[in-house]
């Protein structure tokens, strides 16, 4: 008789949530500060868009797939893909690539984003009440800036401004609650754990 031999192997990868809460977050943070009016659209959060926000977002999903999280693959790889559409949105016409996008059109992606973003909330009920709560405001932003293009609102742009510097600033303290976190072995900053 051959005896079947179970093999255990420990995953010693890194843990990719930090890095993509806060690529996400940090680029958020600074995106909805120009919205807000604080300052003009620049090249700061242009490259933000696509190294951190965009690339290292793209990095932390893969990272996740290593990892078998499903949840964590789709939404760092796709904000990480959101970000870098994002700034060619804006790049490619100013290099004469192509035509800017009509205000119809960006209703229309925003309201995908949001309607995907919405579906991404849903899947936090089994995660931890951070999670929901930078989902739901994400959601709550798309769709407050898909308004504000429809409207050509000045306020409600505006306003999706600060609502914005919420959301990422939420990301930016679930991020850092799961790196100190795992670096204490204890609860730093609490993210609201839910019952699976």
């Amino acid at each position: 008789m051959n005896p079947i031999t179970e093999i255990i192997q420990k995953d010693t990868t890194a843990n990719p949530a930090p890095l993509g809460l806060l690529g996400f977050g940090l680029t958020t943070v600074l995106l909805n500060l120009h919205n807000s009016g604080l300052f003009e659209l620049s090249s700061m959060i242009l490259a933000m868009g696509i190294f951190y926000g965009g690339l290292a977002q793209i990095i932390a999903g893969i990272m996740e797939a290593k990892k078998n999280n499903t949840f964590g693959l789709t939404a760092f790889t796709s904000y990480g893909c959101f970000w870098l559409t994002l700034v060619a949105l804006i790049v490619m016409p100013k290099l004469g690539w192509i035509e800017p996008a009509s205000e119809e059109s960006m209703v229309a992606y925003l309201v995908m984003w949001g309607i995907f973003t919405g579906f991404l909330f849903i899947g936090t009920f089994k995660l931890n009440r951070a999670l929901q709560f930078v989902f739901a405001t994400l959601t709550i932003l798309f769709f407050l800036l898909a308004i504000g293009d429809a409207t050509g609102n000045a306020g409600i742009k505006q306003f999706a401004g600060y609502e914005g510097i919420i959301c990422g600033a939420s990301a930016i303290y679930t991020g850092m609650a799961n790196l100190l976190n795992e670096v204490y072995g204890r609860t730093v900053l609490p993210i609201g754990n839910v019952n699976k």
